[in-house]
């Protein structure tokens, strides 16, 4: 391609929309705002942002991430590419979308309120723009596959968890019961989890062990973290 061919190419803006999960009272939620520009103002959206000259589209999503949940460090993981050229009735823009996993009782609640955003079951979302529905089922296509193979609850749930509280998050997120001895069968076979020496009183006289997730290594950690 000459120098000539890069200037008369036409220029296309590039975006990242965020689909940030998490989990509170037995329900996944997603974080949703208003939209605060034309056109669809004032619809439900999911959070995003411009991509800027100099960095990554991996950084622009942490950026926006920080952003509105005061968060670092969050898993978040790329989901697809949306580039129909008809997607955003504002202009041509191409726009990657990133799912990421939190802990809602850690996220700056007043940078939440001052975007406002808020928290949605993902059972009872309302209607999105543009294509931000199709997002968010890809999103959840990826949280399910991920959640098949790795213990998501290191997340979305406290430090330290039972294996019911576990299964209630598994629940919500494949929307299915689990059988309680086969869930418990399978999640200990990954060998992810720790038991500890103290219990969950709250629902039984005998109680229920809690556990946290095995710690990963430096290296395990980073490819969790931003892995693409």
């Amino acid at each position: 391609m000459t120098q000539q061919e890069y200037h008369l190419q036409d220029k296309q803006l590039i975006a990242v929309d965020c689909i940030i999960f998490g989990y509170e009272k037995g329900e996944l939620k997603l974080l949703l705002f208003k939209r605060q520009l034309e056109p669809k103002l004032g619809s439900w959206s999911l959070i995003g942002g411009w991509v800027d000259i100099n960095e990554t589209v991996e950084k622009a999503a942490g950026r926006v991430l920080f952003k509105i949940t005061g968060l670092n460090n969050i898993f978040q993981e790329q989901v697809k590419v949306f580039s129909d050229p008809n997607r955003d009735p504002g202009g041509r823009v191409v726009s990657l979308a990133f799912y990421s996993l939190i802990d809602i009782r850690k996220h700056n609640k007043e940078l939440v309120n001052q975007y406002g955003a808020k928290w949605w079951p993902v059972s009872k979302l309302p209607e999105l723009i543009f294509d931000h529905s199709e997002m968010v089922n890809e999103s959840l296509k990826k949280l399910r596959t991920k959640a098949t193979h790795d213990i998501v609850g290191r997340d979305l749930l406290p430090v330290e968890f039972t294996i019911t509280q576990l299964r209630q998050l598994y629940n919500s997120i494949f929307v299915r019961e689990f059988d309680m001895g086969n869930f418990r069968k399978k999640i200990l076979s990954l060998n992810a989890l720790e038991r500890l020496d103290k219990k969950d009183n709250s629902d039984s006289k005998k109680g229920a062990y809690y556990y946290t997730v095995k710690k990963l290594n430096e290296t395990d950690e980073f490819d969790r973290i931003i892995k693409i």
